[in-house]
């Protein structure tokens, strides 16, 4: 297997293949955690929700781009990308936390478009810290 995967081809498609497995899973996870539904609230033009979807969809690969630049294994990446998942769903509580004038969660479902896009660069913004700690 480790001979398999020394073929760049065959290397690049499995590790894009856990990253999207993986993000299925986690923007699942990211789910049960808000209060809304994501995908019914984008479809119905919520742009709110479009943006801290996307943030956290952004936060999620940006990390993995990270782990996949400084590990050698399938196994290693997957590790360091869901530590780094972690510490992003513990960061967006964090933002809900330092937030106590309101509820980021029912801000972003009334559609309050700046709550939306400070959550869209707060996802964004912490997956580039850490994806720079993620170490080989």
């Amino acid at each position: 297997m480790d001979r398999l995967f020394q073929i760049e081809f065959v290397y690049t498609a499995a590790s894009y293949s856990v990253v999207v497995l993986a993000t299925v899973l986690f923007l699942a996870i990211f789910e049960t955690v808000t209060k809304y539904n994501n995908w019914e609230e984008i479809k119905k033009g919520n742009l709110s929700v479009a943006l801290a979807t996307g943030g956290k969809i952004f936060g999620v690969a940006n990390i993995f781009r990270f782990s996949i630049q400084h590990n050698d294994s399938i196994l290693t990446m997957l590790i360091w990308g869901a530590y780094g998942f972690t510490l992003l769903l513990f960061g967006y509580f964090i933002f809900e936390f330092l937030t106590p004038k309101f509820k980021v969660d029912e801000e972003i479902a009334q559609d309050n478009r700046a709550v939306g896009l400070l959550s869209f660069i707060i996802s964004v913004g912490l997956s580039f810290v850490i994806g720079a700690g993620i170490i080989k």
